[in-house]
């Protein structure tokens, strides 16, 4: 049974290096890829889920077949969005930091090309690319192909739309000798016929035990509730997880601005990620997250792509997502590198019939989550409340004099006296706006 690195191939520098990055067993992915990268002469195709070590699977074989004396680039891998092709970048200079003689390249899209174009005028053995970029690159011949050997294609499922149009003038730059090595959490109609245009005849398939491994670890969790009950319910849920990061998926780019802005009203540590952004803004967004300055990420589908952070403790869908595979790609977000995760769903009533069919297709079980009672929603509502005054800034305007006839009412009252009078207060006001509305709190079911 292949316990090392080295039962795989893999050369002691390298060894050293993932063991200094605490990675010293390999996962199954690796233990079936890593040999047929470095040995096998075909094309590959593996289907793996998120969080299963796809990045050291290809990464360091891959940086270990590079020839040095050659100048030239030699792999090129292509990812569906910047954030992951930044990931896979940073992962592979760091796997490579014993060798300081690969040189290793990022030229994804949403920075100014003019850098990158210098930048390719030097050494460069792997560049990570987004399709778009690529091609604006081989449109402006500032990038030369002629030497590459090996293409990856990683999260092909989520570049596909991409690829439709890019791959064709990509290809054309990259020797038909070169091998493709094709990395998918999913199998739709679409990747097999990308498989079969742009793969040789013999393909070597990879497949980990997709029944289990992709949701390993993963608590499939969902809640039904009202529409008006929604954000109150999804407040509750992140308070009683204070400190603990995750992510919100929702639809669109405007569902997660006007989410997001809920959130910072209440003063949750959060940030917003999707595509109208721009790279700076989400690099410093994705930056904060991962180094945990703020603790819920709000974003969209294709945004998230990439957010490799092994303490994402939960994955909540704001909105049920249209596709099996996108929910598969966001669940695989918690749970990383062997750790436990809880996939929660927020769903109206008429929704819930959708559950079974993702049990079915995707070979898992949900477990039907209780929302909180009222009587808990209207106290983490009023602890919401009572946090957004202590993060209140004092208002510098306000006259002293004013200051103090606000004073002598209250200067007779005790610290406990007050609590209790602001709160009775909140709640008398909390309780007459819910009463005019007709739904009030006690009555929902």
């Amino acid at each position: 049974m292949v316990k090392q690195f080295s039962d795989l191939g893999i050369k002691e520098e390298f060894q050293q290096r993932l063991e200094e990055l605490n990675i010293s067993k390999p996962t199954e992915i690796q233990k079936k890829t890593i040999p047929l990268v470095l040995n096998a002469k075909k094309d590959i195709v593996a289907l793996a889920k998120t969080g299963t070590g796809k990045t050291v699977a290809f990464g360091v074989p891959l940086l270990q077949l590079v020839e040095i004396t050659n100048p030239q680039i030699q792999v090129v891998i292509l990812t569906p969005t910047r954030e992951l092709g930044h990931q896979i970048y940073a992962n592979l200079i760091s796997y490579a930091s014993s060798n300081s003689s690969i040189s290793i390249a990022s030229i994804c899209g949403g920075i100014p090309i003019k850098p990158q174009v210098e930048r390719l005028e030097s050494a460069t053995h792997i560049v990570v690319a987004t399709p778009g970029r690529l091609v604006d690159l081989i449109n402006r011949k500032s990038i030369h192909l002629k030497d590459v050997k090996y293409l990856v294609l990683d999260e092909a499922d989520e570049m596909v739309s991409n690829l439709k149009t890019d791959l064709d003038p990509i290809v054309h730059e990259i020797p038909e000798t070169k091998r493709t090595l094709l990395f998918t959490a999913t199998m739709p109609g679409t990747i097999k016929q990308l498989i079969q245009n742009y793969l040789s005849k013999h393909v070597t398939q990879v497949e980990v035990d997709m029944g289990t491994v992709g949701h390993q670890g993963i608590d499939h969790q969902y809640i039904v509730v009202e529409p008006i009950e929604k954000l109150e319910v999804l407040l509750h849920f992140l308070s009683s997880r204070e400190g603990q990061r995750g992510i919100i998926f929702c639809k669109t780019k405007a569902a997660v601005n006007k989410l997001a802005k809920k959130l910072a009203i209440n003063k949750f540590s959060s940030g917003s990620l999707h595509g109208s952004l721009t790279q700076g803004i989400r690099d410093r967004v994705m930056g904060q997250f991962r180094e945990g300055h703020i603790n819920i990420l709000v974003a969209t589908d294709l945004a998230a792509r990439g957010i490799d952070v092994k303490e994402i403790a939960y994955v909540i869908n704001y909105h049920l997502p249209d596709t099996y595979d996108a929910y598969v790609h966001r669940s695989g977000r918690t749970a990383r590198a062997g750790a436990k995760g809880l996939s929660l769903t927020i769903l109206q009533q008429e929704e819930e019939i959708e559950i079974a069919d993702f049990e079915k297709e995707l070979g898992i079980s949900f477990y039907k989550s209780k929302k909180a009672n009222p009587q808990s929603i209207e106290e983490n509502n009023s602890l919401l409340w009572a946090k957004k005054i202590f993060k209140t800034k004092p208002n510098r305007e306000v006259s002293k004099d004013f200051k103090e006839k606000i004073k002598t009412i209250f200067h007779h009252l005790t610290k406990e006296e007050l609590v209790e009078k602001i709160l009775a207060n909140h709640l008398e006001q909390t309780n007459s706006i819910v009463t005019k509305s007709d739904t009030p709190i006690k009555n929902k079911k």
